[in-house]
């Protein structure tokens, strides 16, 4: 029941893609995962995803979930995470948002979205998928598990190698973010992070 200032929403009485635009507008800003894959017959594919943040620090894993596509087939990304068990994550900056919203768009399967996007894949080390050279950072991943979580895939993947621009690496394994500015998704819009302040304030 719904109070004078308050609007209470029952779950299984919302639509579904209305509970989807309470969620994307509630939950953020988001962290953005532009996710690096091969196809078994080696196509590139590259693609965001704000569902996205840590699921553990030891061992290392990351967690994605994935939507199916608007046909209601597998997105290509899991597609090829799961055939080949292995991808990148690489993390998007203020200044790669073009390029990430190139890719972000529904490319036929057999497109190159690093072509398509002008950027340059990058040969990882131990897998695979490139990552993007452009990216910041980037983390080499290998497959733990797929979950089924409702219509999404809940990707979670082990963390194989780190890659960290040297021109923002400051020291003891962090990062200036206020140098390399990450993109942070909103409901239809995206943020950029302003000035980080501590907590508690004075």
């Amino acid at each position: 029941m719904s109070e004078k200032n308050t609007l209470t929403f029952q779950a299984e009485e919302v639509e579904a893609n209305d509970m989807y635009k309470l969620l994307i507008g509630s939950i953020v800003p988001r962290p953005i995962a532009w996710v690096s894959s091969k196809s078994e017959n080696n196509t590139l594919n590259l693609a965001p995803f704000s569902f996205f943040t840590v699921a553990s620090p030891s061992p290392p894993t990351l967690a994605i979930s994935i939507a199916p596509a608007q046909n209601k087939g597998n997105k290509d990304t899991l597609t090829n995470i799961q055939d080949t068990k292995e991808y990148v994550i690489n993390i998007v900056s203020e200044e790669l948002g073009n390029e990430m919203y190139v890719s972000s768009q529904a490319w036929s399967s057999h497109i190159d979205e690093f072509e398509k996007a002008g950027l340059t894949p990058k040969e990882s080390d131990i897998i695979s998928p490139p990552r993007v050279d452009e990216s910041p950072i980037s983390f080499e991943i290998e497959l733990e598990q797929v979950l089924p979580v409702g219509i999404s895939s809940l990707v979670l993947g082990r963390v194989l190698r780190v890659h960290v621009k040297r021109n923002i690496y400051i020291e003891s394994f962090k990062t200036d973010i206020e140098q390399w500015k990450p993109l942070a998704r909103l409901a239809g819009d995206y943020a950029s992070i302003s000035k980080p302040f501590r907590l508690p304030k004075e």
